[in-house]
């Protein structure tokens, strides 16, 4: 077992003989699992740990790599083998915990998993439409101005018809806040595949049962990223929920639960 140097908080969530660990998503923390994890709560309970400078987690020190450093916090928890849950950035360290530990993983879920080294091998001009996309909060984020950063890059992944930024209440807008200074930390591991998965052999040999899972709504590289993924990993299925965006565990809880229950039976 490592030592993690900050303190990292975890949620239990369910009463089920299941044992799942679940990452949230940038920008959010382990109570996003909560609707979710109520709906499985029969069968499952989530390990939910909130990701470093989210939730009741410490904030980064800025040492490291953060997902390396988020990594770690998930094998602090994945003391036994369980089944692993991740969304969005979670699921690129779900991702990472399975190639590392496979002995402990077993089950891989991962919901729309923002790997876009994945998309620049095989579909870069989806990458390109997502950088434009996200330039004005980029923007924000290069002049410091980090409400402005975190309210667009919330409006960017949240392409259903979730809250807008004026309706979210005003703890879970300074949250947002807290967590955006990150973001920037995550592009080696996301776009240039600093940890190697993508090296041959790699992803080819995880051989325990893999799901992908994305929204019908979301943006077109997710669905490129799903896809490469789908064919890199021997056996792993992939499901569309319809009318889904990138929030999809939030805003569509009982479908992904459904889809869930299907795939652990």
């Amino acid at each position: 077992m490592r030592d993690l140097s900050q303190p990292i908080h975890v949620r239990l969530m369910g009463e089920g003989a299941r044992d799942v660990l679940a990452i949230h998503c940038t920008i959010a923390h382990s109570g996003a699992w909560k609707r979710l994890a109520s709906l499985v709560s029969d069968e499952a309970t989530f390990h939910a740990f909130d990701m470093l400078s989210h939730g009741q987690s410490a904030d980064w020190d800025g040492q490291g790599d953060f997902q390396d450093r988020n990594v770690e916090a998930a094998l602090m928890v994945l003391d036994r083998p369980m089944d692993v849950v991740g969304h969005s950035f979670g699921a690129t360290v779900a991702l990472r915990v399975a190639v590392e530990r496979p002995d402990l993983v077993r089950s891989l879920t991962l919901i729309e998993p923002v790997f876009f080294a994945v998309a620049l091998q095989d579909t870069p001009e989806l990458v390109a439409e997502h950088d434009r996309i996200a330039r004005p909060y980029l923007e924000a984020m290069q002049a410091g101005d980090w409400p402005l950063a975190a309210r667009l890059f919330n409006r960017m992944w949240s392409t259903d018809d979730g809250p807008r930024w004026p309706q979210l209440p005003e703890a879970t807008r300074a949250a947002m806040i807290r967590g955006i200074p990150v973001v920037p930390a995550c592009d080696a591991a996301l776009f240039d595949d600093r940890a190697g998965m993508l090296t041959s052999g790699v992803l080819q040999g995880l051989n325990m049962p893999v799901m992908l899972l994305r929204g019908g709504q979301t943006q077109a590289v997710i669905g490129s990223i799903n896809d490469g993924l789908v064919r890199r990993i021997p056996g792993a299925i992939g499901h569309v929920v319809e009318g889904a965006g990138h929030m999809v565990p939030i805003s569509h809880p009982q479908d992904v639960a459904l889809h869930l229950k299907a795939f652990w039976r």
